[in-house]
Parts: C-alpha cells; sequence; structure tokens
C-alpha cells in the first residue's frame, strides 16, 4: 500500500492519504495471465499474452506453445497501446474513422486484443493486457477473463 504525504508550506500542516495504485505489479500480472491461460485452455486456443504498466513497459509477457515471436511482438503493441490511450484496441478502429489524423497518432492500433486494466473501482487506469494469437474478439475475450480474474476491470466506470 502506498501513502501520499503532502505539506503544506505556508500553513506548517501534514496530510496523509492513501494513493491507489499507480500501476500494475508483479503478482497481479501473473493473475491476469492465468486467467487468459485458463480460458485459452478451456477453448483449446493459444495466446501470446502482455501485461504493461500504465506507461505501456511489460511487467509480465507469456507465449503459449504454438506462436511465433511476431505474435508476441504484436500482444505487447496491443498492451502498450490501450495503457497509453486508456481504451481498447478493438474500439481504435472506429476511432480511426471518425477522428482525422488518429490513424497517424502514436500507439494506434486497429486490431482487438488490447484492454486497458482500470482499478477494481473502475476508475483507476493501472496498465493494460495484450494478447494476440487467435481471431481478434477471441484475443480480447482472453485479455478480458484475465483481468477479471485479477478482480479488476477492463473498462473505465
Amino acid at each position: 500500500m502506498r501513502w501520499l504525504v503532502l505539506i503544506g508550506i505556508a500553513s506548517s500542516q501534514i496530510i496523509m492519504a492513501q494513493s491507489a495504485p499507480a500501476s500494475i505489479d508483479l503478482k497481479t500480472a501473473e493473475t491476469i495471465v492465468g486467467g487468459c491461460r485458463a480460458l485459452a485452455a478451456s477453448k483449446q486456443q493459444s495466446h501470446a499474452i502482455a501485461v504493461v504498466d500504465t506507461g505501456g513497459h511489460v511487467v509480465l509477457a507469456m507465449r503459449m506453445d504454438g506462436n511465433r515471436e511476431g505474435v508476441m511482438a504484436f500482444a505487447v503493441d496491443k498492451a502498450k497501446a490501450a495503457s497509453l490511450w486508456g481504451f481498447a484496441t478493438s474500439g481504435m478502429e472506429e476511432a480511426v474513422k471518425s477522428t482525422p489524423g488518429f490513424a497517424a497518432a502514436p500507439y494506434v492500433v486497429t486490431v482487438g486484443g488490447g484492454v486497458p486494466v482500470y482499478g477494481a473501482d473502475g476508475r483507476t487506469l493501472i496498465g493494460a493486457v495484450g494478447a494476440s494469437g487467435e481471431a481478434p474478439a477471441d484475443d480480447e475475450a482472453c485479455a478480458k477473463e484475465g483481468i477479471r480474474a485479477a478482480g479488476l476491470s477492463p473498462t473505465r466506470k
């Protein structure tokens, strides 16, 4: 648990407030990957899964059997896009159509499978998950299942 300490210089007051986790930790990333793997196994699928922090840096990445390195790289790109933009890559295709210039913006991925991770309250963005290797809808379902397995939210509330 992190604490944020604010010191009021002019008033010499010390205020302590509990802060929300700023990013996904390794234990949470392991739970997310485990949830995704369980869903993939139940459907006889194979994914590459990447969990990133709020800066798009990899916390944990795992490539299930049968996937090539390009699939892993795509999972990382999907996760990074969802983390840096704060919404699922499945929504980026429509955003490209409706927002002039968005297609040329950095870290835009228009294929489903990248999903942001919000805290359990659905308000604080703490990272994202990218899955690749199957159909985009299956990749997205895998990412969302992992997020839910960790008790977190794939959507902002």
